[in-house]
């Protein structure tokens, strides 16, 4: 049997998880959360991993409160760097995998096509320079890792899609960013990505979006039809909303090294969210 340490495993992708390794004998899930383990602490971090000798870490831990990132700097960066430094140095220690989860924030926007895992990064805001230096840390501290780079998650738990479907219970009309590009990715499908590699020797860094693009207006808009919803969609600009943290304008990733060495092809993101809300319904 393998055991499969997961951290921040109430998250949305530590639920997912759950949910589809459920039932399964041959795989033992150690969850942890923030009250189970800080990641923070590398002397927690090395008791457990010695203690449940684990077959990979998948590190689904993260303070992704990209706003609030901003001003709680220092817990920023030890949350999503330290945190993972940590966990890679237990993996290596205890001759464990680690998959560590990153996000399309590492990079700055400016590209008007996909990027590529081969693409430079750039980070433009706090958190995303956190798991910037994040990824570095996972290889330069782990002999085996996996770096996934997501985007727009969804699942069970808080999200855009969520907020969307509360807002148009009490709105007509709904204003979200227009201006702001990437691929809406849904939990169950990275989930399926992840399943497609943890089990091989094909490490590296990956891109792990759901396939195609658009905006977060036209993500809204799918969310309202889809669901039979007569809100409609005023798109705004960036600068409209007034977040405090910079966001990419062009965030699409392309899965290019999913499609040349592991063959998983990712869902497009209308079928990922037209099966996520029919789930909701049901």
């Amino acid at each position: 049997m393998k055991r499969i340490i997961i951290t921040g495993c109430n998250g949305q992708l530590g639920r997912e998880i759950n949910r589809f390794y459920a039932g399964n004998s041959d795989i033992e899930l150690v969850n942890t959360d923030v009250e189970e383990l800080d990641i923070t602490n590398i002397d927690d971090v090395m008791k457990m991993a010695k203690e449940v000798n684990p077959y990979a870490i998948v590190n689904c831990a993260a303070y992704t409160a990209v706003d609030a990132c901003e001003t709680n700097q220092d817990i920023a960066f030890k949350v999503n760097t330290i945190g993972p430094r940590n966990l890679a140095i237990a993996a290596r220690e205890t001759g464990a995998k680690i998959l560590h989860v990153s996000t399309d924030y590492v990079f700055d926007g400016t590209k008007k096509t996909p990027y590529y895992e081969s693409d430079s990064i750039c980070p433009q805001s706090v958190y995303g320079a956190t798991k910037a230096e994040a990824e570095k840390m996972v290889q330069q501290m782990a002999e085996r890792f996996y770096i996934l780079r997501t985007a727009w998650l969804y699942g069970d738990g808080k999200n855009f899609v969520k907020t969307m479907l509360r807002l148009s219970d009490t709105n007509d009309t709904v204003r979200v960013v227009g201006d702001q590009f990437g691929t809406p990715t849904s939990a169950f499908e990275l989930t399926k990505a992840i399943d497609s590699l943890l089990f091989t020797d094909n490490y590296g860094l990956f891109h792990a979006t759901c396939e195609g693009s658009c905006n977060w207006a036209e993500f809204a808009a799918e969310i309202f039809r889809l669901a039979e919803k007569k809100t409609k969609v005023e798109a705004i600009t960036t600068e409209e909303y007034g977040a405090p943290a910079n966001r990419p304008a062009h965030s699409v990733l392309e899965n290019y090294m999913f499609k040349m060495t592991n063959g998983f092809l990712f869902a497009d993101w209308q079928d990922a969210i037209a099966k996520y809300i029919k789930e909701l319904d049901a």
